[in-house]
């Protein structure tokens, strides 16, 4: 049992992002939206009982999946993210969420993992701590999966050009919904801020070249919206 009572299990910091997934940060900012006290640990996706992180152990209660997170945490404490919406900005948020979610974030994977360069430079390390002489296949082991993954999904199965646009049209419309806001409903950070800012700031990190970072860069306010909402949540995590 953690100190806190609630554990955050997650990957860890890297690729210039206070964590790798962008779900980990979109749960650990909601995590403090919600004003709870919470301990980390680390883990791998295999230790995770759906194979995904992030999860939580919350005073023996486990909850997977970040979604299904954020609405334990609302049920079990009474907070609600949203508050101040009403029904069409609830509506709104929930199509933000994705938009971003099941569109530009498999479009960050594939020039993250599939696009060699980056993979060479950003996941392949993953495989690091194996034994060396298994190093070799355990990283074209993991792109190939990750390459099924995005086939299913369907994003993968487009020529790279093509998922650059796709991806850039959803950039394009984020920073058309932002618009000259501070926060995407508003004067407030609400509960969707916390989903495209793990997105947005996995796009725009400095460590991956990509057309996806270049179509967000190209959009001041959506670079200054991830700077904003890393200043809030990760205050002593160096960006840019």
């Amino acid at each position: 049992m953690s100190s806190s009572g609630l554990t955050l299990h997650a990957t860890r910091a890297a690729f210039g992002l206070p964590d790798s997934s962008p779900f980990v940060i979109k749960t650990e900012v909601q995590l403090q939206m919600a004003g709870l006290a919470y301990d980390r640990a680390s883990a791998i996706p295999p230790q995770a009982p759906n194979g995904k992180l992030p999860f939580i152990n919350d005073h023996d209660e486990v909850v997977s999946d970040s979604t299904f997170i954020r609405a334990h945490v609302e049920r079990k404490y009474g907070v609600d993210l949203d508050e101040g919406l009403d029904a069409p900005q609830r509506a709104q948020a929930w199509a933000i969420e994705r938009l971003l979610e099941d569109h530009l974030y498999f479009a960050m994977v594939w020039f993250r993992w599939i696009d060699p360069e980056n993979f060479a430079k950003g996941p392949s390390h993953f495989a690091d701590g194996a034994p060396e002489a298994d190093r070799a296949q355990l990283r074209k082991d993991l792109q190939a999966r990750k390459a099924v993954e995005l086939h299913a999904q369907g994003l993968g199965r487009h020529a790279p050009a093509q998922i650059a646009a796709l991806g850039k049209r959803s950039i394009d419309a984020l920073a058309q919904l932002l618009g000259d806001q501070p926060y995407l409903m508003g004067a407030s950070p609400s509960g969707v801020d916390a989903t495209a800012f793990g997105v947005l700031a996995c796009v725009i990190t400095p460590f991956f070249d990509t057309p996806l970072r270049r179509a967000a860069e190209a959009h001041p306010n959506l670079t200054d919206y991830v700077a904003r909402m890393m200043q809030r949540y990760y205050p002593r995590h160096a960006w840019g």
